[in-house]
């Protein structure tokens, strides 16, 4: 039996809208999976650049308080859903990748080690925000030229984050994965879950 997408626990039955500030199709298609369906895409258009010495989790959660709080601005009566995945290793956070020399930098960096992915997560509205970091250690296997190669031909690399996607291809590279794999794809659910419903906003499923 199917079950209809989003509702809120409003006493007089209005249903709260609810924004995504995030123009990515991933995304979309997580809080589906949890029976979600955005009201609106507003991606919100902040500079992402890194501050000086920040580190890796503080930006990503930086990064997604801050896209929350520019789309709610436009849409006061809503709530806004905002989140920012940051590749790590170490302190040194890797690029959205643009091109295939960056990409292929990322992936020798991240070949035969573990890092670590950081999604930052915030809901902003009815005159509150509420921002969470989600930590997952990736460990990925040491990759030969082979792989590699092959990996920059597919294209998958192309704007993601530390230059590869775990949902992909890529996916045959990951050893062990300790912590959230929605996270890693680009939104943690069970936390993304529990900020909705903690501020009112029933997440329907046909698993809940």
């Amino acid at each position: 039996m199917s079950v209809a997408p989003h509702s809120a626990n409003a006493s007089d039955g209005a249903r709260r809208r609810l924004v995504l500030a995030s123009a990515s199709p991933r995304r979309l298609a997580l809080l589906a999976q949890i029976g979600i369906a955005p009201d609106a895409v507003i991606p919100s258009d902040i500079d992402e650049t890194p501050l000086r010495d920040e580190a890796p989790r503080a930006h990503a959660g930086r990064l997604a308080r801050e896209k929350a709080q520019a789309v709610v601005v436009a849409e006061p009566e809503a709530f806004v859903l905002a989140a920012d995945t940051v590749v790590a290793c170490g302190r040194r956070i890797l690029p959205k990748t643009l091109d295939r020399a960056e990409a292929e930098r990322c992936l020798r960096l991240l070949s035969g080690r573990a890092h670590r992915v950081y999604t930052g997560l915030c809901l902003a509205g009815d005159g509150a925000v509420s921002c969470r970091v989600v930590t997952t250690r990736v460990g990925m296997k040491r990759l030969s030229e082979t792989e590699i190669a092959a990996y920059l031909d597919s294209g998958e690399w192309d704007g993601k984050a530390g230059g590869y996607a775990i949902q992909g291809l890529a996916a045959a590279f990951v050893r062990e994965i300790a912590g959230s794999y929605s996270s890693v794809v680009g939104l943690p659910l069970y936390e993304t879950a529990q900020l909705l419903t903690g501020r009112g906003y029933r997440v329907l499923s046909p698993h809940l």
